[in-house]
């Protein structure tokens, strides 16, 4: 079956770094494209980020463009993102998400799979 398995999230100093991964299996992880998504306190769910299958296309979304990096390892079947210049507004559960067409990595798709999330902590 589908797993997606989230790590690297913890606690943050403002203007520090943290690297996310996840590990996937149960399905041909180099055929799709991922996302990242997170979810702050008492907020919606918020699409970060995406990339596609072979990592030949990228995209962010607009409050953290230029501060985090995702990336991919077809090879380990596991998806990235390096998050750098944190802000306190980072703080949020920290989700990849598989989705329904292997193509599709956007923030109006339909994702069929997510992992547990890992926490991430933005504070002084």
């Amino acid at each position: 079956q589908v797993q997606l398995v989230e790590s690297g999230g913890g606690l943050a100093q403002p203007g520090g770094s943290l690297r996310l991964s996840c590990a996937a299996s149960g399905f041909t992880f180099s055929s799709y494209a991922m996302s990242w998504a997170r979810q702050a306190p008492g907020k919606g769910l918020e699409w970060v980020s995406g990339i596609y299958s072979d990592g030949s296309v990228i995209d962010y979304a607009d409050s953290v463009k230029g501060r985090f990096t995702i990336s991919r390892d077809n090879a380990k079947n596991t998806l990235y993102l390096q998050m750098n210049s944190l802000k306190p507004e980072d703080t949020a559960l920290y989700f990849c998400r598989k989705p329904n067409r292997p193509g599709d990595y956007g923030p109006m798709v339909e994702y069929d799979y997510w992992g547990q999330g890992t926490q991430v902590t933005v504070s002084s």
